[in-house]
């Protein structure tokens, strides 16, 4: 299995360290051929908005496109925004993910804090929300699997799994491993 972390803007590094611990093959995708050689890709936490412009800038969009109707793909934090079919206040971007989300609704840079989430089918997981989404609205496609308070942080949608929190800012590789599973599974089934 070949994982691809999108390498234009944001948390690229500390997810290629996250999943390399689990001895995942995984590389840092910066051209649109890359998308053809991976099993999976990991859209990164970052600048939602900067990393539109470089998708734009290295004309990403149609292959992320077809990338992410065809092949399992986690987004976290910005990921998420960059995934979602809708997005408040800001234009969408990917939009093959059924949600509605808000960019971030749980403050600014000085309200990030460390909260752990119950995942669905995970457990119990380490939450670190930096200028995070929450999810307002999720289609009913859309399977909730995390909950902060009443904010939904967690979702799978098929092949697609989008978190709010940065699960890479941690020792905890229960959602990784989730992930994983979500690609083999994937694989078994093509």
């Amino acid at each position: 299995m070949k994982l691809g972390v999108l390498a234009l803007q944001g948390s690229y590094i500390d997810h290629l360290k996250y999943f390399s611990k689990l001895n995942e093959d995984t590389i840092l995708v910066k051209e649109p051929e890359q998308l053809k050689d991976i099993d999976a890709l990991i859209i990164p936490g970052g600048e939602s908005t900067t990393m539109r412009r470089l998708i734009d800038k290295y004309k990403f969009m149609d292959e992320l496109k077809s990338f992410c109707k065809q092949k399992p793909v986690f987004g976290t934090c910005a990921g998420m925004i960059i995934l979602a079919k809708e997005v408040i206040d800001n234009p969408t971007h990917i939009g093959i993910l059924d949600v509605r989300v808000r960019r971030n609704a749980f403050g600014r840079q000085v309200d990030s804090f460390e909260e752990d989430v119950e995942v669905t089918g995970v457990g119990p997981v380490e939450g670190v929300y930096i200028r995070a989404p929450y999810i307002e609205h999720v289609g009913n496609q859309v399977e909730v699997i995390g909950k902060h308070k009443e904010h939904v942080v967690a979702v799978k949608q098929g092949n697609i799994l989008a978190t709010s929190f940065h699960p890479e800012l941690t020792d905890d590789y229960k959602i990784a491993e989730y992930f994983i599973n979500m690609v083999d599974k994937h694989k078994e089934q093509a």
